[in-house]
């Protein structure tokens, strides 16, 4: 099996009751759930983390940088002003694939700038839990 690492940033723990009409009602542990199930269905590994912390998120990516492993990653809120975040993810030499569960161009005006995507392999957003299912299949014809 292929190592994925799916990385989420702040608030995603937050996930069912964090505005749910924008985020839906699936709870953070469901998601990992549902994500490790799609993973595994595509034989694949995921290991799957959240932080609230940039330091810690950077430090993630630095190790996935390292041992040459794809990562899918959802920063969050950092999306649109870590550059430190965007610096980690210009490292990875192995597919990196940005994916948001709401469609940030379809929100506020300071969600329609995404630091990362110019450094991401490519983006996937708008598709609720799906958009990580979408990205899972989308790396799976990335690897060698």
């Amino acid at each position: 099996m292929t190592d994925v690492w799916v990385l989420n940033g702040p608030n995603l723990n937050r996930l069912g009751t964090r505005e749910p009409e924008v985020y839906g009602s699936l709870s953070y542990e469901e998601l990992v759930a549902r994500i490790d199930d799609w993973a595994q269905g595509l034989g694949l590994n995921a290991d799957i983390r959240q932080t609230n912390d940039e330091a810690e998120l950077i430090g993630w990516l630095h190790e996935a940088a390292d041992l040459t492993v794809p990562v899918i990653m959802n920063p969050a809120a950092f999306t649109h002003y870590s550059y430190a975040i965007r610096d980690a993810c210009a490292i990875l030499t192995a597919p990196l694939i940005e994916v948001h569960l709401s469609n940030p161009v379809a929100r506020e005006e300071f969600r329609h700038t995404s630091v990362v995507s110019g450094v991401a392999t490519g983006t996937i957003s708008g598709f609720g839990a799906n958009s990580y299912e979408l990205a899972l299949r989308a790396l799976v014809g990335l690897l060698p």
